[in-house]
């Protein structure tokens, strides 16, 4: 048995995790939870500082939690990446973006590798959790850990274990979630296994990194395709009166065979609007068309353009432009209940608004105020809700279905009320102020 294994075994490993966000932190709480011991590394200084007080940085991450964690003794967040050399594994939990031109965006992953090989040392085992295109580890990664003058597979073990992360999710957590793993060489894959054995219920191997690059990527084709499929027949049901909302609860109804999507006013998050065109640009490479994901990207990104055209339909009816109108947009995060603006579709719809000369305000009870992304900064600070405010604007924008809403007090109060998100269906009343769009 080697040193690593006994230290596993013992549960005197300590863990590395580079990235505190939405996919590091939980990762994080479940090591913790398990008994072991814990370094974080990000190089965000005013996160670590957060941290390390003892507050959360993510909603569905209660403070008390984190002071839990750092009252432990157990867990220290770092800016010093010189103490990489001081665990015994590296959870690496970095962004993996598009470009402007939609291709993949690998500056965390190659800064990270660039940062690990400076830093690491023999027995280590380092494992990769940001989602990428197949061969991204070994082709990318490899050859940069490997400039440290150590071997993957001899002096080091490498393996790929995508993250699952599903924000606000009450069903499952990290822990409980399958965790997908593949190694570099069997004894890289048995290593990380009994890593994440540590901490997470159920492990599931794979034969290849490739393989467990793949099997990422699939999930999120699969979401993107069948609910670019209900945003299409979101549109066509529009022109013939038909509630698409209502079909998909009667198609549910079915025991066997289906399975529900709902549409949207575009897609969010960290996954299904980026992840699909990471197989696309690979898929290239060998000279194949990868049709259903562009079309579904194509839909899927169209989305917005299609809230605003119902929007300016909607205030047509009602003797308005959108140039001068007031909107309020409800709802910034991607998805109903959490603080995650990832990719929003919210963003978008503001930014299009804007354009259009629309007079935009938002509410979201999870983020008070925009800050600085990659692509965008709307400098916005969430408008508090009430009856009275909401009588000021034209339009009521729904982009978020957010439980703490009171949407009978909302489209009570309302001139108008796009709703992306079929929130307003239990509504009494004042259904003719309402536009499904």
């Amino acid at each position: 048995m080697i040193a690593l294994e006994q230290k596993i075994k013992e549960k005197k490993a300590v863990i590395g995790v580079l990235g505190l966000g939405y996919v590091g932190l939980p990762l994080v709480r479940e090591f913790i939870n398990a008994g072991l011991k814990v370094k974080g590394f990000d190089i965000d200084e005013k996160k670590v500082k957060i941290l390390n007080s003892g507050k959360s940085i993510i909603k569905h991450i209660p403070h008390s939690q984190v002071k839990k964690m750092v009252a432990s003794g157990k867990f220290k967040a770092t800016t010093n990446m010189s103490q990489l050399k001081t665990v015994d594994a590296v959870l690496v939990c970095v962004p993996t973006p598009l470009t402007e031109n939609r291709e993949p965006d690998m500056q965390f992953v190659i800064k990270s590798s660039e940062t690990i090989a400076k830093y690491m040392r023999k027995d280590q085992l380092i494992a990769f959790e940001s989602t990428t295109y197949p061969g991204t580890t070994r082709e990318l990664v490899v050859p940069i850990l490997e400039k440290s003058g150590l071997k993957a597979g001899k002096d080091f073990f490498l393996a790929y274990s995508p993250e699952r992360e599903d924000p606000g999710n009450k069903d499952f957590t990290t822990k409980t979630i399958p965790k997908v793993v593949g190694g570099y060489t069997n004894k890289c894959l048995n290593i990380a296994k009994q890593i994440y054995e540590c901490a997470i219920d159920t492990m599931v191997s794979v034969s290849s990194l490739e393989a467990a690059e793949a099997a990422k990527i699939v999930e999120n084709v699969y979401r993107c395709i069948n609910i670019a499929m209900v945003n299409e027949l979101k549109m066509v049901f529009d022109r013939m009166g038909i509630d698409v909302w209502e079909v998909i609860r009667a198609a549910s109804t079915k025991p066997f065979g289906f399975k529900p999507f709902y549409p949207g006013p575009g897609l969010g998050g960290h996954c299904i609007p980026i992840d699909p065109f990471y197989l696309t640009w690979k898929a290239r490479q060998y000279g194949m068309p990868t049709r259903f994901i562009e079309l579904a990207g194509e839909i899927n990104t169209n989305m917005p353009h299609y809230v605003i055209t119902k929007i300016m339909e909607a205030l047509n009816q009602h003797k308005k432009s959108l140039k001068g109108s007031k909107v309020l947009v409800l709802g910034l995060a991607y998805k109903k209940d959490i603080d995650d603006l990832r990719e929003s579709p919210s963003i978008e719809l503001i930014e299009l608004l804007r354009e259009y000369g629309a007079k935009v305000d938002y509410n979201d009870p999870y983020i008070p105020k925009t800050h600085k992304q990659r692509q965008h900064d709307l400098g916005m600070t969430s408008k508090k809700l009430s009856a009275t405010m909401i009588k000021n604007y034209d339009c009521v924008l729904i982009s978020t279905d957010h439980s703490d809403y009171d949407y009978n007090m909302i489209v009570k109060n309302s001139k108008l009320v796009v709703d992306t998100r079929n929130a307003t269906a239990k509504v009494r009343g004042g259904k003719n102020k309402i536009v499904k769009a």
